[in-house]
């Protein structure tokens, strides 16, 4: 019996051990509650005690904030007999007025590669001569060796004109030519990439920066679908420019073999005559074009492509068959 009151007396003190508790608990609550609605405070607490009460409760009780997810920009839907191409950027000009024919995502920022070369032949032609003879300091076997670059082929102490490294540049898409026009114009690539970035300025090429005159992958390089065609248009006003990059290959005056085109769309789409191709693993594939049919040019740009030419040849095929845009 002793043992049965000993347990009750016991339950009964827990009991009354956990009301207490639960008071206590509702009580603080409703004081946090009132704390954090603004319902206390003034003379009811201790200096600070409201605020730092508030700010317990705001965190047990507020609900986190889910990250907002940037949206990508809504694009408007292409021609009902826009042909499929791979590029992510794209941009058509009439080159007789600049007329955007058509674009997408036209003004999207991102490495050029080898069409950086570009700007490179133009700043070469605004501050050289075409039979100005550049002695070069680079060896293209090592520039092929560390960074994979395409090359023309100079070893330092090779002295060639202008007019053959701009061959070499625009041709097999030579790194070592274009450091070797860069110092040979400006004394040093830094100084010839200041003169490169200026000319994209006077040009209105806003989405464009160059880093380098041969367009290996460097943070900060970048241009748009857009800035290329516009430049593309302004290289084949040049009449020098436009028969270098239309040329199948070139003999430079040197003991070496011919320089070779890269740019199949010469052979592959009739009316190309240019004007550059460009790759890196960062940019993918690259095309600046020009095409000529009936007296009428256009020009195609496509970045970030995974099949160049096809683009192309599809962009053309559908921009000829549109009116153009010019007066």
């Amino acid at each position: 019996m002793d043992s049965i009151r000993r347990a009750t007396r016991g339950g009964v003190g827990a009991a009354i051990v956990g009301l207490s508790l639960a008071v206590l608990s509702v009580t603080a609550g409703l004081a946090a509650g009132a704390i954090y609605d603004g319902l206390a405070g003034g003379g009811g607490c201790p200096a600070g005690a409201c605020d730092a009460a508030a700010a317990r409760a705001e965190v047990f009780t507020a609900t986190p904030a889910a990250p907002t997810p940037t949206p990508e920009p809504t694009l408007p839907p292409d021609p009902a007999d826009f042909p499929y191409v791979s590029a992510r950027s794209i941009a058509i000009l009439e080159a007789s007025c600049g007329a955007l024919l058509y674009g997408r995502r036209e003004h999207d920022r991102m490495p050029p590669a080898s069409l950086a070369k570009l700007m490179t032949a133009a700043v070469a032609m605004d501050y050289g001569d075409l039979d100005q003879m550049i002695t070069s300091d680079v060896s293209g076997l090592r520039l092929l060796d560390e960074t994979g670059s395409t090359i023309m082929g100079l070893e330092p102490g090779m002295t060639l004109s202008l007019r053959d490294l701009l061959y070499g540049l625009m041709l097999p898409s030579g790194n070592d030519a274009a450091i070797a026009i860069a110092k040979g114009i400006a004394g040093s690539e830094a100084r010839f990439t200041m003169l490169m970035n200026d000319k994209a300025t006077g040009l209105g090429l806003d989405d464009t920066h160059f880093t380098n005159a041969h367009g290996l992958y460097e943070d900060g390089l970048q241009s748009s679908a857009y800035d290329m065609a516009v430049l593309a248009r302004y290289a084949m006003q040049n009449p020098e420019l436009r028969a270098i990059v239309s040329a199948q290959q070139w003999q430079p005056a040197w003991d070496g073999p011919p320089v070779w085109n890269g740019n199949r769309l010469l052979t592959e789409y009739p009316g190309a005559d240019g004007i550059k191709i460009g790759y890196t693993e960062e940019s993918q594939q690259t095309i600046v074009a020009s095409a000529v049919r009936d007296g009428r040019r256009l020009l195609v740009s496509a970045m970030r492509s995974q099949d160049r030419y096809q683009d192309a040849i599809r962009l053309f095929d559908w921009a000829f068959a549109q009116p153009s845009p010019c007066p």
